[in-house]
């Protein structure tokens, strides 16, 4: 049985359920999805030099065309939960379910799938910049220190720069304009991209709120829900799974999210494939089988187009 109850029941329904806040897959938002995915597939690349020359009268080949492919796999993961019928008994739903130990009303297993489903948001927001190929993780991710793409030791093309330090409220301008500045100096193709993006985790974002009203902004004041968060004009992609002490300069079509079906994580690959069964016309015990199913990979394009900073 993998279910505590905990209730102070008295006979009659709350009516309501409350969890404790998770963060949502955001970062999916900001990195180009690949449905589909069923077990590994091909990321394009090409480059080219010398294309462009004066006109001739001849045919003369210009240029070089280097094209690369990178491959994104991705790793199927669950989530296999029993509850017990006699366990809710105990609790104020009790009131709600048929006969002895009969099923939980429709609102407790919607409650069940949905948070079940905040559980592999969580997982998904936190797996694409931390996770190292655990038990129950993602096989490789963006930022972690063993297996991160974005690490010299993985990808030596991938531009690092170095922070002033830990982040603060008083360094975090300075940490942003050291990384623009790398952009710029670096790779200045992106810098008037339309998808080109920095990304910071929420508290690296707020250190940056926090200074940027210290100096007086209006906007920073005055936030509501069409605020679009810039930094010297570059859209600002804030990813709560994010390592902090780090930012990272890249355009959102190098930075891939891989998954399989569809029907599996949702037309946005966010929505995991959720199912609760009840077992006891099937093996006659008073079990509600809970089973989810899903996969995910990262993956980048061209790692000479991202900026690290750390």
């Amino acid at each position: 049985m993998a279910i505590a109850v905990t209730s102070s029941y008295a006979g009659k329904s709350a009516g309501f359920y409350i969890a404790a806040a998770l963060k949502e897959a955001k970062s999916l938002d900001f990195l180009t999805q690949m449905n589909n995915v069923r077990y590994k597939s091909a990321i394009q690349t090409m480059a080219n030099t010398g294309f462009v020359r004066n006109a001739t009268c001849d045919f003369t080949e210009n240029g070089t065309l280097t094209m690369n492919e990178k491959v994104i796999e991705v790793k199927a993961l669950q989530i296999n939960i029993d509850l017990c019928k006699k366990s809710l008994v105990s609790s104020w739903e009790s009131a709600e379910m048929t006969g002895a130990y009969g099923n939980p009303p429709a609102s407790f297993t919607d409650y069940v799938i949905s948070y079940m489903g905040s559980i592999i948001a969580d997982a998904t927001e936190t797996g694409v910049w931390q996770d190292n190929n655990g038990n129950g993780e993602l096989t490789t991710s963006f930022l972690d220190a063993g297996v991160g793409l974005l690490l010299p030791g993985v990808d030596a093309t991938v531009i690092q720069d170095a922070a002033s330090g830990a982040y603060t409220a008083a360094n975090i301008i300075a940490n942003l304009q050291g990384l623009t500045a790398s952009m710029a100096a670096n790779v200045p193709a992106i810098l008037g991209k339309e998808d080109t993006h920095i990304y910071m985790n929420s508290k690296t974002y707020a250190l940056y709120i926090s200074a940027v009203s210290t100096l007086g902004y209006v906007n920073a004041y005055n936030m509501n829900g069409d605020y679009e968060p810039v930094f010297e004009g570059y859209k600002i992609a804030v990813c709560p799974g994010m390592n902090d002490n780090q930012m990272v300069a890249a355009q959102k079509s190098n930075l891939f999210w891989g998954t399989d079906l569809v029907s599996d994580l949702g037309t946005d690959g966010t929505g995991p494939s959720i199912k609760i069964m009840d077992m006891s016309d099937l093996d006659g015990s008073d079990n509600l089988r809970c089973v989810a199913r899903y996969s995910g990979a990262v993956q980048t394009g061209i790692g000479a187009d991202i900026v690290r900073q750390s």
